[in-house]
């Protein structure tokens, strides 16, 4: 369905009557929660899933292992458009599949009373609803401009004014294991021409060695705050840059800040942070510790406050990644319509699973392949 600027201009002048039908399921406590809920009122109709992403192999940072994530997934219809979004709950964070569900259907209300063209006011009030659960602003977030995408016929990066060609490659992350699994790993990855390799443990002169033993592509390091003084972190910085590390993302715990703006003082590696910046409001404060900033659709909340990222990070000269959690192509392709406003992306996350239940953007050799299809791009069996 395309709209023209007339009718848009008509559209956006409305605001939705009438209050939503409440539904008991609000206020059920989280573990009642079944795995899949459709609500509908009026016009709009949003529907929950959870769902279960396999990895191919176990994935292992710093902080914990998993062989499988429970991501939300959300359907958001309404004039005939549907939207979909994802949310990918994180545990450093305090989120989990249920609290996110649940957080979804108490913002429910704001997408019944407010046309869906005033996307920044929606924003506004989500950020006002869901204080805990970054993951579940996100998952709506991303359906929200997946339907605007939609509404106006057009895939997203055309309606951000993005040029896919400027797009850079994804790296291919390697998760901590035994150095018999990492050369695993890297063999595997072999069709990409960077790697993201996870560290932060008494055993990462070990995990590179395996990984270099290998391979002698580029490759980027995150610790994930493993490293727990300044001093280690100097020690292990120095010993990375003879390894051919490109940057290091997260060196030390995200409230040692004046520690890193020390440890970015004496090393000669591109420091990024990642725990230490979920949203815009904490770009500031880093400026001057760090290099750059790996923003996260699920820890700023969505594809809104990105953007919002990006614009503060460029003005305070700050290099930008987009990263992500382990998610399908749904929530990677919602970043990937960013990815040409960045200097580098670590988009992976879709593959790193086995069963991921869409398609959308796709990856080449480390390039993203856009397609032509309005909003994200993305098909699948909701």
């Amino acid at each position: 369905m395309k709209i023209t600027r007339k009718e848009f201009l008509s559209f956006s002048g409305k605001i939705i009557l009438g209050a939503p039908i409440l539904n008991s399921l609000f206020l059920k406590p989280s573990s009642a929660l079944p795995l899949s809920e459709t609500l509908n009122s009026g016009d709009v109709m949003i529907e929950v899933k959870i769902k279960r992403l396999n990895l191919v192999h176990t994935w292992t940072i710093s902080r914990n292992s998993s062989d499988f994530k429970e991501n939300v997934f959300v359907k958001l219809e309404k004039d005939g458009i549907v939207g979909y979004g994802e949310a990918a709950p994180n545990v450093r964070y305090g989120e989990n599949a249920q609290l996110t569900v649940q957080r979804i259907h108490e913002a429910e209300s704001i997408y019944h009373s407010t046309d869906f063209f005033h996307y920044m006011d929606i924003k506004e009030k989500l950020d006002n609803t869901i204080l805990d659960q970054s993951c579940a602003k996100a998952a709506l977030d991303i359906a929200l401009m997946d339907w605007i995408g939609k509404a106006f016929g057009v895939p997203l990066y055309k309606l951000w004014g993005l040029n896919t060609s400027h797009a850079p490659v994804t790296s291919f992350s390697i998760g901590i294991d035994t150095p018999e699994v990492i050369k695993q790993k890297v063999k595997e990855a072999e069709p990409y021409p960077i790697l993201k390799v996870k560290v932060g443990t008494k055993r990462d002169e070990e995990i590179i060695g395996a990984v270099r033993s290998v391979t002698d592509k580029p490759i980027r390091v995150d610790a994930n705050e493993g490293w727990k003084s300044k001093e280690e972190a100097l020690e292990k910085i120095q010993w990375l840059k003879t390894q051919g590390v490109e940057f290091i993302e997260q060196p030390l715990p995200s409230d040692m800040i004046e520690e890193t703006a020390w440890l970015r003082e004496r090393v000669d590696m591109p420091i990024i942070a990642d725990e230490a910046v979920k949203t815009a409001a904490d770009i500031p404060k880093l400026a001057g510790a760090y290099d750059g900033i790996n923003i996260k659709l699920m820890k700023s909340g969505g594809l809104l406050e990105a953007w919002r990222m990006i614009q503060i990070a460029k003005a305070l000269n700050l290099k930008i990644m987009l990263g992500c959690m382990i998610e399908s192509s749904i929530a990677i392709s919602a970043a990937a319509h960013l990815a040409p406003y960045v200097d580098w992306a670590d988009l992976d996350g879709n593959l790193l699973i086995s069963n991921d239940p869409f398609s959308g953007v796709k990856v080449n050799k480390g390039k993203f392949i856009y397609n032509d299809k309005p909003g994200l791009g993305v098909e699948g069996e909701f």
